[in-house]
């Protein structure tokens, strides 16, 4: 299926359920919906939620500028993916990865959320990086980030430069090429760095979090700062295990669908 969001076309895979409970989902940095998102759509519609898992403006096939991280075309888009269930579902929101975040986000501006659930999550703070890295070192890399932001590096390598450096995100994305392709603007990296979630905490509707007490990608520091309603700690031994990985995908999914029979 289609759908628009700001003019743009989106590429969505609809699961349709009995009953008036509806999902939408969001992913991962550079992800798609063959990917991850379409594993959880999948089986949260077999746990009796209509889903809706789509590719974001720019990656896969949707339309949009292509490989490039725009927070507030993301953030838009999902606005548009709820609206299209909104009229005849209550409609939750569910992120994986960097999804977690924008699900919060965009969970605490739309009122017609009304429960979101986090799973293995970025909630990124621009204050924390800066904290941790420095003010300085912080500030020059978005300038190096700003200086080469139309440039194109890998989304993924084992080694080298790249977005998401290491044996990890490697081991998952190599394995999983369709319909999603190895590059990514420097200029997402900006969008990444800026990118605040902790600060909407206040405004939320119900929300869950699920995180495994061991991720290298997604702090877990950042997961007991966000201090959602009900958090749920699994234990995982990297970020990925929450990807595909058993018995993590199907406890993920099994405190989902609970906790959102119950709030969602």
């Amino acid at each position: 299926m289609t759908f628009s969001s700001e003019g743009l076309a989106l590429s969505g895979l609809l699961h349709r359920a009995d009953g008036d409970r509806a999902i939408v989902l969001t992913g991962p940095f550079t992800g798609v919906k063959e990917q991850v998102t379409g594993l959880y759509a999948k089986r949260l519609a077999e746990a009796g939620f209509t889903t809706l898992a789509f590719d974001h403006r720019g990656f896969g096939s949707s339309e949009g500028r292509p490989q490039h991280e725009d927070s507030q075309g993301k953030l838009a888009d999902l606005r548009a993916a709820v609206g299209l269930l909104a009229g005849s579902h209550r409609v939750a929101l569910v992120g994986i990865c960097l999804g977690g975040g924008y699900a919060m986000r965009a969970a605490a501006t739309d009122p017609r959320v009304t429960a979101v659930a986090g799973i293995a999550g970025a909630y990124n703070s621009p204050a924390w990086f800066a904290a941790r890295m420095g003010l300085d070192a912080y500030r020059a890399a978005l300038a190096g980030m700003l200086a080469h932001y139309d440039e194109f590096l890998p989304a993924v390598a084992p080694s080298g430069d790249a977005a998401m450096p290491g044996d990890e995100p490697w081991s998952y994305y190599s394995q999983h090429p369709l319909n999603w392709t190895n590059r990514v603007t420097r200029g997402s990296l900006h969008s990444l760095m800026t990118l605040d979630v902790l600060s909407v905490r206040p405004l939320l509707p119900p929300s869950l979090i699920i995180h495994g007490r061991e991720d290298a990608y997604c702090s877990p520091e950042l997961a007991t700062a966000m201090a959602a309603d009900k958090t749920v700690w699994l234990d995982t031994e990297r970020h990925v295990d929450l990807y595909e990985a058993e018995p993590y995908v199907t406890q993920a999914v099994d405190e989902t669908a609970t906790f959102l029979r119950a709030h969602g």
